[in-house]
């Protein structure tokens, strides 16, 4: 398991900042003209993350997960995480995170997505203009904050908010990443219920990795969704 210390690895030197990125944001929004209801098959890249632990290795780290309450909010800012990171040649996480989770993606001078076919696979929208996916923490900056990263230095953070390694961050539609926000599992699960055996295995993967506690619903939760995955 990797500590705290470790991650600074993680992450690109530099920030390229994206004010509508992920989660902490209220509004659902609405659904964009793009999406369709996931007919046609989801392209190759379509909710492919790294590290990614099997369902007994998840089970085994769960029981091993620090259990207490959500900390203090106090103190919390986004801007405490820095992201998107430079990946170099131009591109930055967001970009990065597009290009492996779409299909027959097409980039600018810019490196900016500019083509491409996208399955969100929280809710089974695709979409064909990344403008319309948000990259999302799968656990995300606030509740990480609340649950061991406020004591971590800022470059910690930023490696946590840009991690490409681990099962951290994923391309789906804006309205389901807005509609989780910061909110646990006990809170919110993806719609498309097909998706909760891989959703619990990479939220526990990285509460693991980063040494952060789960809440006793938390817990809960995350364990009736690892049930899915034998269903």
């Amino acid at each position: 398991m990797l500590t705290v210390t470790a991650m600074l690895v993680v992450a690109g030197c530099g920030v390229s900042d994206d004010p509508a990125s992920d989660e902490d944001k209220p509004n659902e929004g609405k659904p964009s003209a793009s999406a369709s209801s996931g007919a046609g098959g989801a392209p190759a890249g379509a909710g492919t993350l790294p590290g990614m632990p099997t369902a007994p290795q998840a089970q085994q780290a769960l029981t091993g997960l620090k259990v207490a309450p959500h900390g203090s909010m106090s103190g919390y800012s986004r801007a405490k995480f820095p992201h998107w990171a430079s990946q170099g040649e131009s591109c930055d996480t967001r970009e990065t995170v597009l290009e492996r989770d779409g299909a027959d993606v097409q980039r600018n001078d810019e490196c900016r997505a500019v083509a491409g076919k996208w399955v969100s696979v929280y809710d089974g929208k695709t979409f064909t203009d990344a403008s319309d996916l948000d990259i999302d923490h799968m656990v995300p900056l606030a509740n990480a904050w609340r649950s061991g990263a406020s004591g971590w230095t800022q470059e910690q953070r930023r490696a946590f908010a840009n991690d490409l390694t681990h099962p951290q961050l994923i391309a789906v539609s804006a309205k389901s990443n807005r509609s989780k926000g910061d909110q646990g599992p006990d809170e919110w699960q993806p719609p498309a219920k097909t998706y909760w055996c891989t959703y619990s295995r990479a939220w526990i993967s990285v509460k693991q990795t980063y040494e952060l506690s789960v809440t006793e619903a938390e817990k809960g939760m995350l364990g009736e969704m690892l049930d899915t995955c034998t269903s």
